[in-house]
Formats: structure tokens, sequence, C-alpha cells
């Protein structure tokens, strides 16, 4: 439940503090007093949108903050498991800012958390109930989720909704496959022809890789080999390699070996340069021996290969080899589907019928615990606002068949009479607004006890009332918040009477401003503030002598 709330610099708030109770906070106050602007806050803080104009002052951030009783909660703790939100069993601690600048923070137990975290766990702790919210009571969704929650078919609802997400898959399934085959016709001659291209080029597997390696081996065989090659031709192999023009130079210089100086030493130096020359030219060719002659005409056939697999990639727009043999494989694939086509496809439509019937199985029942539900409902409905001022009201609540959807195969229609001889139409063509609030309440009353929600808040949903029913919409409150946590805004002294706890909201000026405050009732307080709403004027003996007998005192 709602245990504390403090609001600051927010609107006409300077700064409150409010400490809320178990069973019926009244809330009352002149109009314009500042209840509203304590709703919107608390709204705010539940992940509302936020204004930077309710920024009080612009130097200051503006701060909505509460506290929460959360232990019991189970649907607000399974959430904090799955949204990794810290489990306090004691309390939860909301807070809201609003910058200056516009900027907005959201806090839970004082970690940051986005606005969808806020809105989520605010769900499950407040549910509010404003005059706008009635409109909720003419919309199918709703009036279906009120059925199911009667009908307790939230396990049904749950496994319903398996089987009918595993119907839609293999019908989804179905359809992509049926509109892949029937492209996959259109296109087969194409892809027969491209199919053939890339069985001829034969790619393998790394084919590419190993290319690019066997290139860089050859192109340092060729490079070797040319290199040796060269050396030997200049040394012994070529026309006029040195070891004939050494050969020679020893010819010419044996003809004057007597006139040379030291007795021919320089011929003996030239057989010994020749010698090694010859010893230099066999280890050449004996390295050489290592390297390919063919590493050429190798590294030629090696760079053909690479650039015919190149140009296929290239033409099929693809990233590398691997991704051409995976449209190699694709296209067999596609191929091979055609020629087994309508066995596949009879399959699919096998599996979305099997699938279908499971799914309309799971919601004929969910049907049958809908309708036994509406019937009940349409007669406790009917028993709880007939004395609320409407004693000639008929209530249908309808249940028929519709297509498979995700809430199921039903559409739930809620129909009402308020006069003799009416025939029952929808809410949103029959009832006046006031009309439809008792109707809310009423059906807030009766699902009170299985909201699973701590806290409700009524915001004037008795306008229009007076009297009798004014009275028993407020029994109808106090009854409600024998269950839950319940605080209502009311302008009704019928209403105001049957709380167990009564704050006063007011407008105070200040020397620069006009601030809103809010306070708790005395039980001299209260008698006070019921005569003033009973009559204008809280000393009127009168009005408080009605005020005490409203009150019990």
């Amino acid at each position: 439940m709602l245990s504390t709330l403090h609001i600051s610099n927010y609107a006409l708030i300077d700064s409150i503090d409010l400490t809320l109770h178990h069973g019926l906070n009244i809330i009352t106050g002149e109009t314009g007093g500042g209840k509203s602007i304590m709703l919107s806050a608390l709204s705010l803080l539940l992940g509302g949108r936020a204004d930077t104009r309710s920024v009080r002052r612009p130097e200051k951030k503006s701060v909505i903050e509460a506290s929460f009783a959360v232990d019991g909660n189970e649907s607000l703790r399974d959430y904090c498991a799955t949204a990794d939100i810290d489990w306090e069993p004691a309390q939860m601690i909301l807070r809201r800012e609003i910058a200056p600048s516009g900027r907005t923070r959201a806090f839970i137990n004082d970690t940051p958390v986005t606005l969808d975290v806020l809105r989520a766990v605010g769900l499950r702790l407040v549910d509010i109930h404003s005059q706008h919210q009635t409109q909720l009571l003419s919309d199918p969704a709703f009036q279906l989720d009120i059925i199911d929650m009667l009908a307790g078919n939230s396990a049904r609802l749950a496994e319903y909704s398996q089987l009918y997400g595993e119907y839609r898959a293999a019908l989804q399934k179905l359809k992509s496959v049926k509109a892949a085959i029937a492209s996959d016709r259109e296109n087969a001659d194409f892809m027969q022809f491209q199919l053939k291209r890339l069985e001829d080029l034969a790619l393998q597997p790394d084919e590419m890789s190993t290319l690019e390696s066997e290139r860089v081996r050859l192109i340092e065989q060729s490079q070797g080999r040319e290199a040796f090659d060269k050396a030997l031709v200049a040394l012994s192999g070529g026309e006029e390699n040195a070891g004939d023009q050494i050969r020679l130079a020893i010819d010419a210089l044996s003809d004057i070996a007597e006139r040379l100086p030291e007795d021919g030493a320089l011929v003996d130096r030239l057989e010994k340069l020749n010698i090694e020359l010859s010893d230099i030219a066999d280890s050449i060719e004996a390295l050489a021996s290592a390297y390919s002659p063919d590493a050429p005409a190798e590294l030629d056939e090696v760079e053909r290969r690479i650039g015919e697999i190149s140009a296929v990639i290239s033409r099929h727009n693809a990233a590398d080899a691997g991704e051409l043999i995976a449209m190699q494989k694709r296209m067999q694939r596609k191929l091979e589907r055609l020629d087994d086509a309508d066995r596949i496809i009879a399959e699919l439509e096998k599996q979305a019928r099997v699938a279908k019937k499971r799914a309309m199985e799971s919601a004929a029942v969910i049907s049958g615990f809908r309708r036994d539900a509406a019937a009940d409902f349409a007669k406790i409905l009917h028993d709880t606002a007939m004395p609320l001022g409407m004693k000639n009201l008929v209530c249908d609540i309808s249940v028929e068949s519709a297509p498979l959807s995700p809430a199921g195969a039903d559409a739930v229609e809620f129909r009402f009479a308020f006069n003799k001889n009416q025939i029952p139409v929808p809410v949103r063509e029959s009832a006046s607004g006031g009309e439809i609030s008792r109707l809310m309440l009423s059906v807030k009353s009766i699902i009170a006890h299985r909201m699973q929600l701590p806290s409700i808040i009524f915001d004037e949903v008795d306008t229009g009332v007076s009297g009798d029913v004014a009275d028993r919409m407020g029994r109808m409150m106090k009854s409600i918040a024998s269950n839950i946590q319940v605080i209502a805004i009311t302008h009704l002294p019928q209403v105001a009477a049957k709380g167990s706890h009564h704050f006063k909201v007011s407008k105070h000026d200040t020397e620069t401003s006009t601030v809103t405050k809010v306070e708790i009732l005395t039980p001299e307080g209260r008698v006070g503030e019921l005569a003033l709403m009973l009559s204008g004027d809280a000393s009127n003996e009168a009005a408080r002598s009605a005020a005490k007998a409203l009150l019990g005192y």
C-alpha cells in the first residue's frame, strides 16, 4: 500500500508530506485547492508524462517521492526479478525528479530506472480510478479483462497464449515457405544457370586461402630460380660468360709469360680464379636445383585460378569464396525444395492445422469459463449497482464467438438499460457520465479482492450523485477498503464520513505566492469539514449536528 507521499516544488505545492493508512483515506477540499495537483504528481511518480510548467520555482527541481509497503505483492516481486530490481519486502521507494531544464530522472530504491520500468512497477502498486477512466468501461479489452479476472482465467490464458503463439508461428512459416517456393519457381531457370556455372567452377572450401599461400611460395620459387639462372649465365652459361673471359685472359698472358714479372704469377692467379669461379658456379647450380624450373608456369596457373574465382565472386556480389560456396548450397537446397515443394507445403499446412486445433481447444475451455463468469457477473453487477440510484438497471454481459486472437476466441460486450422497457445497448450508447461512474465503482467493488493491487484511488467518481445514493457509494468504497487501501477524493459529506482517516487540502496566500497545504483532520476537525461541506459554514450548529450523525459521534 501507499505509505508516505512527499511532493516539493510542484505547481502550487511548496512542500507536503503525507502518511497514508490502511482502510479508506478521504481527501477533501475546495475546488482548485490542489487535490488534482496531488493526483497529477502521483501519476507522474507512476510513470506519467512530465511538464516543466509544473516546476514551481525554476531555480529548483521538483521532487515527488513515495514509499510503498510491498510485502506479499507477488506480481511486483516477480516483475522485479525479471527487471533486475533489488527486492526489499519491507518497502519500495519510488522517486521522480524534474529539473528546471525539463530533464527528468526516475529512481526505485535510489537506483536509476527508465520510465518504462517505473511505469511497469506503478501498474503493480496503484490503480488510479478517475472520472476519465470511466471511459474504460466501454473498452472491449477492459471488459474482457474483467470477465477473465472473475473467471480465474490467468493460468488458462497463459497456456492459450503459448498455443496461440505456436499456431501463429506455424502459420507464418507456412506463408513464408509458400512465398519462397513461388519466388524460387519464377527464378528456377536462372538459378539452374547460375548453379551450373558455380558447379563448373568447382570451388573447394579454403581453396582461395590455399591458392594465396601457393602463390606466395611460387613467387619465391620463381624469383629464386630466375636469380640463380641469371648468375649461372653470367658465370658460365652465356656467350660471354665470366669463365670464358678468364680463360681468354689466361691464354693471352701465357704467350708472354716469360716477359711478365714474377715468372708468370699473374697466370697462376687467373688459374686459381677460374677454379674458384667454377666452384662458385657448381654451388649456385646445386642451390638452383632446389627451385623448380616449372615454378613460373605453375604460378601462371595459380594466378589464372585466383582470377577466375575472383571474377565469379565479383559477379555474384559475394564477400568472399566462403559466401560463394554458401550461395551454391542455398541454390541447391532451393532447387531440391522445388522438387519436393508439394510435400513440404502439405506438411506445413498439417502442422498449422494441428496448432490451430490445439489453440481452439484451449480457447473453447476459456470461453466456457467466460460465459459462466459473464452470467454471474451480470447478476452481481445488477444487484451491486441498482441501489446506487439505478432501480431500472438491466445488465446484459454478452460473450460471443469471434476469430482466434491473442485474447482467445470471444468478443465480450457490456450492454445496459437504465430505463423501463429499454433494450440493453452498449454502455457507450446508453449511460450518462454519472451512471458510468457508479457502474465503474460497482465493477471495482466486485473485483477488488481479485485485483492483486495494494492501493486504489477514486478521484471524484461520486460526482453527480447525492443523498442516499452518495451514502451507498461511500459504503461501497468502505467495503472495498476492507480488502485493499482506498484513497478517495470527494466533495460529498456522505462519502467523506465513511473514511478511517481524513485529509483536507487547502490553499493559503503567503507574502509572495499561493501555496497548497494538506493536513490530517482530528475528530473535531472532521466535524467542521463535514459541516462546511453540508452547509458552507463550518460553525453552523445544524450542519455540525448532521456531521456528527454522519460520523457516528
